[in-house]
């Protein structure tokens, strides 16, 4: 299997997969760079699979299914109509030759779930390099334990999300952990690979234990940095988040 980012809008990436003479897609927002790829590369589509509700993950579906009509793999907890087939924490969903696990990470929206089949992740907006979603309709709490829940994934996971907001996300990192050396190292070569018009994405997840303050809410600099901008004690890892989360929204 092989995967392939299509850059749409400003800062989004739609997820090919790509098998033999089929592709699945991943959370299409935009049907016109999947149909142009499909018909440059002579594939048929297979599947689409959906993490969360918003436009820029199904806006594209509704086209692609006018002229593929298949199966629509999402979330069972949201209102997507155009899923055929709704899945939830623990179902398995075979495409592209792959079985991936479907796991539940509620936060950014409630009902987000994300594909995972050793070693790639597609996490849509839950999980961002060196970085989170935004909370919308879900809960903070819920967000800190949809990314405990990724965290424990094994460090060789490819983490597949959905947008290219690593250098805005890096440079609140470091001022989260000035002293961190992951932090600037992997700012260098984001730089690097940003200079050169190549995507940030995917990215291991043992770097992102070393260098994204929304898994290390029990380290002792990021619990000190949060609670500075809390103005007050925080108890425990759940709170440091929401205050870092809270400070990235104004960051």
């Amino acid at each position: 299997m092989q995967i392939i980012p299509l850059p749409a809008f400003r800062d989004n990436y739609i997820w090919l997969l790509r098998h033999g003479a089929t592709a699945t897609v991943v959370d299409p927002g935009d049907a016109a760079p999947v149909l142009r790829y499909l018909a440059d590369e002579g594939l048929t589509l297979a599947a689409i699979l959906i993490t969360h509700h918003h436009s820029d993950h199904v806006g594209g579906v509704d086209a692609l299914l006018a002229a593929h009509p298949v199966p629509v793999y999402g979330p069972a907890r949201e209102d997507i109509a155009s899923i055929t087939r709704r899945v939830g924490g623990g179902d398995r969903v075979s495409v592209a030759g792959v079985e991936f696990q479907v796991i539940d990470v509620p936060g950014h929206t409630a009902g987000h779930v994300a594909y995972y089949a050793a070693p790639n992740l597609f996490c849509g907006d839950t999980l961002f390099a060196a970085g989170c979603g935004r909370i919308f309709d879900g809960t903070p709490a819920q967000l800190h334990a949809s990314l405990e829940r990724l965290a424990e994934l094994p460090g060789d996971t490819q983490v597949y999300c959905t947008h290219e907001y690593t250098l805005s996300n890096l440079a609140f990192a470091a001022a989260v952990e000035p002293n961190n050396s992951a932090i600037a190292e992997r700012m260098a070569l984001c730089q690097t690979l940003r200079a050169d018009e190549r995507p940030t994405v995917p990215f291991r997840l043992d770097g992102e234990r070393r260098s994204n303050p929304f898994l290390r809410t029990r380290e002792e600099e990021v619990i000190r940095q949060a609670e500075a901008q809390a103005g007050h004690a925080l108890n425990g890892p759940e709170a440091v988040f929401a205050a870092l989360r809270e400070w990235k929204n104004r960051f």
